[in-house]
């Protein structure tokens, strides 16, 4: 995999680099030392991934990812000082097109290898496929999958406020939701509700007692490894991130035990991946009109045979509750 350096700091250049030249599959592409370079290097020769700081003069890494992703697309990780400190100006070159962010490498921090190789087998750049390991299979915790779009903040509430904090179930949610606002809103349901929730980051697992939120705008994906990643394909999907694509990835690599909910959203996005969790055995609830702001992506659902109960959204908490292995409840 070719590897590009987008930095304006020698010694954090020299961190990257020594990174990369690790693995005898990475080579280093080129460096650029501002946004406007990195550009017009990409132009000329684009890279399979740009590890593209922040902050640089003439032009940061935001503008250089937006300017990229329409000119030259390839897969771009932000790098910087401090991913929180700077979390705002992340999300937005997220929005843009970049996959994912890591603080910058101390010498002899082998953490960014992890991403690197995570990026790869994302864009199919790896020399080998990853297996979950045995002991994670054994020790999969429920998962409970949820879609919503128009109407879904409240709907989200009324479910997960009924979930204690201790809950024994992962939960993972795709909310059409502009990734301006997504910070917001994953802090607003953390004052509404007992369960933390936090953004789905490239690499995390779901875990019991966690509740993870899309927090881009590309799709959420679940790994063959089992862990939450982001892509940019399918392309011609209109919602970003798309329910579809998740469920889908879902069913075909989570091998625990698992509910699907679709809530309330306008258009159809959802039902072709929660017939296909039905069909892979899980367990599928769509709201029920009555209790929907729009009656869109349920209807759709429920017309293709992909939902097994149709529900209130009072009464869905109790309906996952109930579907959780009985020594779990």
């Amino acid at each position: 995999m070719r590897i590009a350096i987008a930095n304006d700091m020698f010694m954090a250049v020299e961190a990257l680099r020594r990174v990369v030249v690790k693995v005898p599959d990475y080579k280093l592409a080129w460096v650029a030392y501002d946004g406007v370079e990195a550009v017009n290097k990409c132009a000329d020769d684009t890279p399979d991934l740009i590890l593209m700081d922040v902050l640089m003069p003439s032009m940061d890494g935001v503008e250089a990812t937006r300017q990229i992703m329409s000119q030259s697309p390839c897969a771009i990780v932000m790098v910087t000082a401090s991913v929180n400190r700077y979390a705002a100006k992340v999300f937005e070159a997220m929005g843009y097109g970049a996959l994912d962010a890591v603080n910058t490498p101390a010498f002899g921090d082998d953490g960014l290898l992890n991403k690197i190789a995570t990026i790869a087998r994302l864009i199919g750049k790896s020399s080998h496929r990853r297996s979950p390991p045995l002991h994670r299979l054994k020790s999969l915790p429920p998962l409970i999958v949820i879609g919503a779009s128009t109407g879904g903040p409240k709907a989200l509430t009324t479910i997960l406020s009924q979930f204690p904090p201790d809950f024994p179930a992962a939960v993972v949610i795709v909310q059409h939701v502009d990734v301006e606002f997504v910070t917001g809103f994953a802090t607003w349901l953390n004052e509404q509700i007992p369960m933390p929730v936090q953004l789905a980051i490239a690499d995390a697992l779901p875990q019991s007692g966690k509740i993870l939120l899309a927090g881009t705008n590309l799709h959420l994906v679940m790994r063959p490894d089992l862990t939450l990643g982001y892509d940019k394909e399918p392309l011609n999907f209109s919602s970003r991130p798309s329910v579809d694509v998740f469920f889908s990835s879902v069913a075909k690599n989570w091998t625990g035990h698992g509910v699907a909910v679709l809530l309330t959203g306008m258009g159809q996005d959802g039902a072709q991946g929660l017939k296909r969790l039905r069909q892979a055995g899980w367990h599928t609830i769509a709201q029920d009109r009555k209790t929907c702001i729009v009656y869109g992506m349920p209807k759709v659902a429920v017309e293709l045979g992909a939902v097994v109960e149709v529900l209130p959204v009072e009464a869905i908490a109790s309906a996952c509750i109930k579907y959780l292995p009985s020594g779990l409840r």
